[in-house]
Formats: C-alpha cells, structure tokens, sequence
C-alpha cells in the first residue's frame, strides 16, 4: 500500500487562474525578487499558454484532503538524447509556507521527472541570496555544483546563481524524499 500523501501533484490547467492569481497577490513578499507568478487570471492564463509555447511541465502543489494549490513546480527545458536533463524551477505561497509542503512537491516532482519523463537529471539554478530555496534543494537531495556570475536574466538586471542538481541514481531511495515517493513504474 503506497504511503499517505499531505500533497499530490497534477498539471497546471487554465481552472487554476483564479487561485493561482490570489495566492501570488498573498505571496508578493515572500517571492520578493526570485520568482514572479502571475498575479491577475489573464496573467496566469498567459504564464499557462507560455509554459506550453515552450514545452514547460507546470505541476500544481495540491493540498491531498484540502484539494488547494500550495505550490508550483515547473520542469522546463527538456534535453533529450546524450543529457535526458531539465531545470526544476519551484515556489511555495505565503498562507502554507512552513508546513513541508513544497518539500513533499519537490520530492514528487523529483520522483515524476525520474519515473514518468524518464530523465536522467534534474537541476535548479538557484540566485545565492535565496537561503530558503537553498535550503529546500539541499533538503530534497539536490548537491551544489557550482556558481554561475550573470547567469539568468531577471527584471533586466543579469543575477548570479547557485547550480544544484540531482541524478536519478542519487535520488534512488533519499531519506528525505522516502515518505513521499511513489514506486517505481
């Protein structure tokens, strides 16, 4: 019998604007200049229809017995062939941050990119003044490979970024993902 489960993933769909937008609106602060989520329903239906342009994966963060969205997690820029690599890309929302939630997402969304798309490696790119998404990767299993200078273009200001990463062997059996892993498919 597979473990319980405080979270579920599923993809992101155009029903979630509303909620998607509400919760940015709540977690201005919170995201500060990480990460920018779309904070109006057009908005989010944009975000929704460019993650599809570009072959992104949206996963919602779902609350199992609540059913409501506590997090995001992106898997974009899919590299098949020699790589079988993407980017993780995550946020939490202001009102559940503190609970584990997006912990147990990751770990899901790890599991998913490992299993279902069958990739061999997960990276996030992770600007060094964010101690929280820090601390998540390295908490998931994540290792810190190294630091990139004017790495990733936001706000139109070139920011450095920390480079983290994962392989399907290393994920294979982590304790802090255990709990929450499905079997292997």
């Amino acid at each position: 019998m597979p473990p319980m489960y405080r979270v579920v993933l599923r993809r992101l769909r155009s029903a979630d604007a509303a909620e998607v937008a509400r919760l940015a609106r709540l977690s201005i602060t919170l995201h500060g200049s990480w990460v920018y989520m779309p904070r109006t329903a057009p908005a989010y239906l944009d975000y929704l229809a460019r993650l599809d342009e570009e072959g992104t994966i949206g996963l919602a963060v779902r609350h199992a017995e609540e059913d409501t969205i506590v997090g995001l997690v992106t898997i974009s820029g899919i590299t098949r062939g020699g790589y079988e690599r993407a980017i993780l890309g995550y946020a939490g929302f202001a009102p559940t941050t503190g609970h584990g939630y997006l912990t147990e997402g990751l770990c899901l969304a790890l599991h998913y990119g490992f299993t279902r798309l069958g990739l061999h490696r997960l990276e996030a790119d992770i600007q060094p003044e964010n101690t929280r998404s820090l601390r998540l990767a390295a908490r998931v299993g994540l290792r810190r490979e190294g630091f990139s200078p004017a790495f990733i273009m936001i706000d139109g200001v070139w920011r450095d970024h920390e480079r983290w990463a994962i392989t399907a062997e290393e994920a294979r059996g982590l304790a802090p993902c255990a709990p929450w892993q499905l079997p292997d498919t």
